[in-house]
């Protein structure tokens, strides 16, 4: 039963930084493509970053140099660092995990970002 677990949300000024971790269990995370999304109310959900099994990396325009990506295979974690808060950059956000073998996913049960002075 593979299981996804995020952390690190919260209230956070505009500006600010925010770092959020995702902790997959149950699998061979190294087999695994992940993704960080993100919903805001009345929005869809959109892909914000992703980090292919082998260390590449994507991101939405709207965050490119503002938030980095990364994971740690040995921990079975991936991590989304973010800087330069605004207010548009609060949401939901989700942790996603593609197994690239059978292509099924995996997500958490999302954690809230708020950025508000």
């Amino acid at each position: 039963q593979v299981q996804v677990v995020e952390s690190g949300g919260g209230l956070v000024q505009p500006g600010g930084s925010l770092r959020l971790s995702c902790v997959v269990s149950g699998s061979i995370f190294a087999l695994f493509d992940m993704g960080w999304y993100r919903q805001a109310p009345g929005k869809q959900r959109e892909l914000v970053a992703s980090i292919t099994k082998g260390g590449t990396t994507a991101y939405v325009d709207s965050v490119k140099g503002r938030f980095t990506i990364s994971r740690d295979n040995t921990k079975s974690t991936v991590t989304l660092q973010m800087n330069s808060l605004k207010s548009e950059d609060t949401a939901v956000y989700y942790c996603n995990a593609r197994a690239v073998v059978s292509n099924r996913e995996f997500w958490g049960q999302g954690t809230q970002v708020t950025v508000s002075s």
